[in-house]
């Protein structure tokens, strides 16, 4: 029988890695629109690695680097009183790594299709670069916005490499639904693992709808106006 509780987790750990990334991926992103330079390259290298690196090799690491024998675990663990291996905030610091390239790449490809003259007359205007990026450049790029939103979102809903080297599977506090479908295929409970992943599969279906929609509206006004 299908709990709830890797429901709730799977959505409480996509809402929290998508609001703060969405806070960091919009300066980091503009950064690397602006900036041109080996060190934007090795920083872009570094954002989009998640996209090409086994989720398990980016998980072990990150298990080795949150343990408390390594020194940033036990640095976090001494001062913050906080483990992070198989806990949440482990689990939402490794979902933010993991999740960054699907939130930043969207929101600089907005940026960077933006039309030059557009930053131009912001600052001729008086305009300083944080207000023309939050009050001209921003508004200008919502469908990136969105796509960035959705995608982050969507993906974190359903990764599982990385949430079970980190969180491994304790229910109510690591177990998420992706890890609740490997449970009950490994304990040969198919329906429950039918229910999981149809959830998983009916939830993914409905935002990308949504998100086609919402892009083929804001194309279509584009082009009345």
């Amino acid at each position: 029988m299908m709990a709830l509780e890797p429901i709730w987790l799977t959505l409480k750990l996509a809402l929290s890695t998508t609001i703060i990334l969405f806070c960091l991926a919009i300066p980091l992103a503009n950064w690397l629109t602006v900036k041109k330079g080996p060190i934007q390259i090795v920083i872009e290298a570094i954002v989009s690695l998640p996209l090409v690196l086994p989720p398990t090799v980016l998980g072990f690491y990150l298990l080795l680097l949150f343990s408390p024998n390594h020194a940033f675990g036990a640095f976090i663990e001494r001062t913050f009183d906080l483990r992070l291996v198989f806990s949440f905030p482990g689990l939402l610091l490794a979902s933010l790594l993991y999740s960054l390239p699907f939130m930043v790449h969207p929101i600089k490809s907005g940026l960077a299709n933006l039309p030059v003259s557009l930053k131009e007359a912001a600052y001729s205007l008086g305009k300083s670069k944080r207000a023309t990026l939050i009050q001209v450049l921003l508004p200008n790029i919502k469908p990136a916005l969105l796509t960035a939103i959705v995608l982050t979102f969507a993906h974190t809903i359903g990764e599982f490499g990385v949430v079970l080297m980190i969180g491994g599977n304790i229910p109510g506090k690591t177990k998420t639904a992706s890890v609740a479908i490997y449970d009950a295929v490994e304990t040969f409970d198919y329906a429950t693992a039918n229910s999981y992943a149809a959830v998983l599969l009916g939830s993914s279906f409905v935002i990308l709808v949504l998100l086609y929609t919402f892009n083929r509206r804001a194309r279509k006004m584009a082009t009345i106006y």
